[in-house]
């Protein structure tokens, strides 16, 4: 594992300082004067990231945080402020009112990471999250990221202007490149070799924008002493290449998912083609021309694509091409590679193809994401990947579908009992979101765990972090998250958290209901939360948390009143299935709609209008508000992966999911009327010209809420509370 240590070719001591600094600025104002922050290298001894709190004698300053890094350094200063402040920071917001004066501590505190790494960001997660992001966004989330203590990221932005650059370098024409990259909605799925063409083409305007932020994303995490994982060639080609090079050796991959070839089907080149090389080391030395490096690179040839042999000879061979073409730019290159493959096709992933896949790479030169940890870890089944080293990763989150979701359990005991595998090969802990800005705390509780030496005790945990999220002592509220913890938060067993609550998908008389949690204790932490909300009303994490539990509430009894509507249809009880049928459609479903619509971060228009935002012209941005619509509704041209990003976002229940349900309510009603059976497949067809319509509707939906989300959700509890 040498060779980890020298991935930290680390920003100079005084730029990290002064990065770490400028960003308890940005947090604490003029506050920030009252901490004295500082990077010292040798605090680490080597080791893994390391930070000290103390008081030094004298007024001015009330505590001194060092740090090995700027990221140990922000990570020591967020112990403080959470633990001696009571302050608390997440994608929902900030309790940030400081004490006055801060405290002194009494002694000295010193802590080190148990891993060399602390990783964040999944591959989806660029196109599901962080597609329309602009500087100031990501400024925040960086911000975020080194308070966290994370210190190994990718920074993907910017990669198809580099890539358009070689391929037109290679004699591809532009019309050709527009028919292989994607729209921006979906180009994380272009990047692994699964989609091209769809929602595209990319607008040059959208190049020169990805690049300035690029530049401005890795200059910042450099600065605080981060590790930035780049792009790499995995061996995926427009079909213009072969025209250019007419001998070359690729094979058309199949399909992907419910994709058919006119979007997917893209070619392979194969490994042992020369042009692999020349392909991969040009893209390479060019990123690194743009950008420097860390000399971590990403690459997934195979990501839920089955490769073309199971010979193990065959995959060595494939791995070691793609190693290859990085160390042909950078002979100190290290591959990051996600480990789900393994576990998403185990059928052809045998232990003899994992093995020879990861040995054709030299040990310690790759460090593989154990992308599924706390359900379906991999390390146990291939002996911690047959001595490459692994990161223990918490993948949690499906789609950037909301609803209440966590592992506790498995997070908490997890990466301890990975660590003492035998032979373990573990080199830290990451979080791997396909989407984020949900359930805030399960991700505050992973990033505590990546500095801890053991587990915590839960119940104790999750009452103090309902005092630091609303800056005040409240038992109700802390009794609402640990039922909250005992319930949604604690699935055990293997759990894919994928939003499958009636509310959000296509209307049948099959649909799943099943929960994992009690429900009565999701109404119970509902009651107790509207109970504080006279006292913690204007803290706006509490807000935000009581729109997130009766939205959890109103799912729940969505799928009451669904199995209602069933039972009634089956039972031909007509007045029946229009009492249950109306109070679905006509109340139900719009209350949760206004709910939704009275908070910022649950709004359709938010996420359209950062779309339309990213946009120099008209046509752009109606281009990439379809791309928008599209991800969250049909993804894809006919419902391909149809829901599979459902979000509840005020005007989205409203004007799509609503409308789905009235159909079908209408349809049941029509059949039993007319004694002719309901027919599935004639209601599929009828109900994609509706999700169709949505995404032309042209409809502007408003990115500033409306209404008093206390009261709404009051009225929800008057009328529909158990």
């Amino acid at each position: 594992l040498m060779l980890l240590a020298a991935t930290a070719a680390r920003a100079g001591d005084a730029r990290q300082e002064e990065a770490v600094r400028a960003l308890a600025r940005r947090l604490l104002g003029p506050r920030a004067a009252a901490v004295s922050l500082s990077v010292d290298p040798a605090l680490a001894a080597g080791g893994p990231d390391t930070y000290r709190l103390w008081s030094p004698p004298g007024a001015a300053v009330a505590v001194a945080v060092t740090g090995s890094s700027g990221v140990a350094a922000a990570a020591g200063l967020y112990r403080y402020l959470r633990d001696f402040c009571g302050c608390h920071l997440s994608w929902s917001g900030a309790q940030l009112r400081l004490p006055d004066p801060l405290p002194r501590l009494r002694d000295e505190i010193r802590a080190a990471a148990p891993g060399r790494y602390r990783y964040y960001q999944n591959v989806c997660a660029q196109s599901y999250s962080f597609v329309w992001w602009d500087w100031a966004r990501w400024e925040r989330e960086i911000d975020w990221m080194a308070l966290s203590g994370i210190n190994l990221a990718p920074a993907f932005a910017g990669q198809e202007a580099v890539w358009q650059r070689v391929y037109r370098n290679l004699g591809l024409n532009q019309s050709e490149i527009d028919k292989y990259f994607t729209g921006p909605a979906f180009l994380a799925w272009n990047r692994m070799g699964n989609l091209r063409r769809w929602a595209g083409p990319l607008p040059p305007a959208w190049h020169f924008k990805q690049l300035y932020l690029q530049y401005r994303i890795v200059e910042r995490m450099r600065s605080l002493g981060m590790t930035t994982v780049l792009p790499a060639f995995a061996g995926h080609v427009p079909q213009g290449i072969l025209r250019v090079f007419p001998h070359v050796n690729a094979t058309r991959l199949g399909r992907w998912s419910h994709f058919d070839c006119t979007y997917s089907c893209i070619y392979l080149l194969d490994p042992e083609d020369p042009m692999f090389q020349v392909i991969g080391t040009l893209f390479l030395k060019e990123l690194i021309k743009e950008f420097g490096t860390d000399h971590v690179y990403s690459a997934d040839t195979f990501n839920e694509m089955t490769p073309l042999s199971s010979d193990p000879a065959y995959l060595s061979r494939v791995s070691n091409a793609v190693f290859r073409s990085m160390t042909g730019a950078d002979p100190k290159a290290l591959w990051l590679m996600q480990g789900w493959l393994f576990q998403h096709q185990p059928d052809f992933w045998q232990p003899a193809q994992v093995r020879a896949l990861l040995h054709g790479v030299p040990l310690g030169r790759m460090i593989v994401l154990d992308l599924f940890a706390e359900s379906k870890p991999v390390y146990q089944w291939t002996e911690s990947f047959y001595g490459q080293p692994f990161i223990w990763c918490m993948l949690h989150n499906f789609g950037g579908n909301h609803g209440l979701f966590g592992t506790v359990e498995a997070i908490n005991h997890g990466p301890f009992a990975a660590r003492r595998f035998p032979n373990s090969t573990m080199v830290g802990t990451g979080l791997v979101p396909e989407g984020i800005e949900q359930n805030d705390m399960v991700y505050e509780l992973m990033n505590e765990l990546g500095w801890r030496q053991e587990p915590l005790d839960l119940p104790g945990w999750v009452t103090r972090y309902a005092e630091r999220r609303y800056g005040a002592p409240s038992a109700a509220a802390a009794g609402a998250w640990r039922l909250l913890l005992r319930s949604v938060y604690n699935c055990t067993g293997v759990c894919v958290n994928h939003n499958r609550s009636p509310l959000v998908r296509r209307p049948s008389l099959r649909m799943d209901t099943e929960l994992w949690y009690n429900a009565s204790d999701v109404y119970e932490a509902w009651r107790l939360l509207l109970s504080a909300g006279a006292q913690l009303g204007s803290s706006p994490t509490f807000l935000y948390d009581l729109v997130d539990v009766t939205r959890q509430a109103a799912q729940q009894l969505v799928s009451d009143y669904y199995l209602s509507i069933r039972q009634a249809f089956q039972s031909h009880a007509l007045p029946e299935l229009l009492t249950a049928g109306g109070v679905l459609v006509y109340d139900l479903l719009p209350e949760l709609d206004s709910l939704l619509s009275s908070h910022s971060l649950f709004l359709l228009g938010r996420w359209l209008e950062s779309a339309r935002a990213t946009a120099t012209s008209d046509r752009e941005a109606e281009q990439y508000e379809l791309n928008a619509r599209n991800q969250v509704t049909l993804w894809g041209p006919s419902g391909n992966i149809l829901d599979y990003a459902n979000k509840q976002l005020g005007g989205l229940v409203l004007d799509y999911y609503t409308v789905r349900w009235s159909l079908f309510v209408s349809t049941l009603v029509e059949s039993l009327n007319s004694g002719r059976p309901f027919h599935q497949d004639q209601f599929n067809q009828a109900v994609f010209q509706v999700e169709r319509g949505f995404i032309y509707n042209k409809k502007r939906y408003p990115a500033v809420p409306t209404g008093d989300t206390m009261e709404i959700s009051r009225k929800l509890f008057l009328k529909y509370y158990p």
